[in-house]
């Protein structure tokens, strides 16, 4: 109450922004769990459940062979990483505090703070499992994989961009949450089941025909992992996907979102923590 401000320069400003940033996402972090190691630990198993299950399915249903040449788990990764990482931070920008959350009654809390926070918490969750996964794989089954990794850079380029493309949905939805909070819940479940198809981890896109090709090129995520098993195998040229595409409609969509987070925060009011 009788703390004194002083102005501060821009570099102070924004390192005082960042330190906050950075302690939003330790709390989003924590916030599975109260042990900081069990909350990632939940998130790595989660991750080799989803690995797993997709190895077995294929094993199966006898489509192991339709999978690219070369480590069979590397393809498997290269999909389930992405679409963790996508799934993981669209939910967490969707669930950041709003305009009208209890947050936003301290001083130096805003909005932008609670979504960067969003957004890196996850990134830093997906990042570090996947070395995790990839480390316990490398020492325990396969000593070359990292070897046979033809452009490890270009791949985690695709997985950050896959984080940038769930971030940029995320942000339109969270811009009409407060407008329309179950529309945009029952959205934000509906999109992320229809990625377990749509987002192409299953499949090859140059094995896909045309028609089916139609159905699935309009999402990003589905060019990013194509992309990315293109980097990850020598042997695999994507001709049916494009990183820019992915790159320019999640420019597009964040750019919506803000304009809407915009608008939204200047019309927010305290009732509407009461909708339903």
């Amino acid at each position: 109450m009788f703390q004194k401000t002083a102005p501060r320069s821009r570099l102070g400003s924004t390192l005082y922004t960042a330190e906050l940033i950075y302690h939003n996402a330790v709390r989003a972090v924590r916030k599975s769990h109260g042990n900081a190691f069990m909350a990632i630990g939940i998130n790595v198993l989660q991750t080799v459940i989803f690995v797993l299950a997709f190895y077995f399915m294929f094993v199966i249903l006898g489509i192991r062979g339709a999978a690219i040449r070369g480590d069979f788990l590397i393809y498997i990764m290269t999909g389930v990483f992405l679409f963790m990482t996508h799934t993981k931070t669209l939910s967490a920008v969707v669930a950041s505090e709003g305009p009208a959350s209890p947050m936003m009654q301290h001083a130096p809390m805003n909005t932008a703070i609670a979504i960067a926070a969003a957004m890196l918490s996850s990134l830093y969750v997906q990042v570090l499992s996947l070395f995790v996964i990839l480390f316990v794989y490398d020492v325990a089954f396969n000593p070359f994989v990292l070897q046979e990794i033809h452009d490890p850079v270009g791949c985690l380029a695709m997985l950050v961009l896959s984080w940038f493309s769930g971030a940029a949905i995320g942000m339109v939805l969270l811009a009409a949450k407060p407008w329309a909070p179950t529309a945009v819940n029952i959205a934000s479940t509906v999109y992320q089941r229809v990625n377990m198809i749509a987002s192409g981890k299953m499949f090859v896109a140059n094995a896909m025909p045309g028609y089916m090709l139609a159905m699935f090129d309009w999402n990003p995520l589905f060019h990013s992992i194509d992309q990315a098993r293109g980097h990850a195998f020598v042997n695999y040229n994507p001709r049916n996907s494009d990183w820019e595409y992915a790159l320019w409609v999640s420019i597009v969509l964040i750019m919506i979102g803000l304009m809407g987070e915009f608008y939204t925060r200047k019309h927010a009011s305290a009732s509407w923590s009461a909708r339903r």
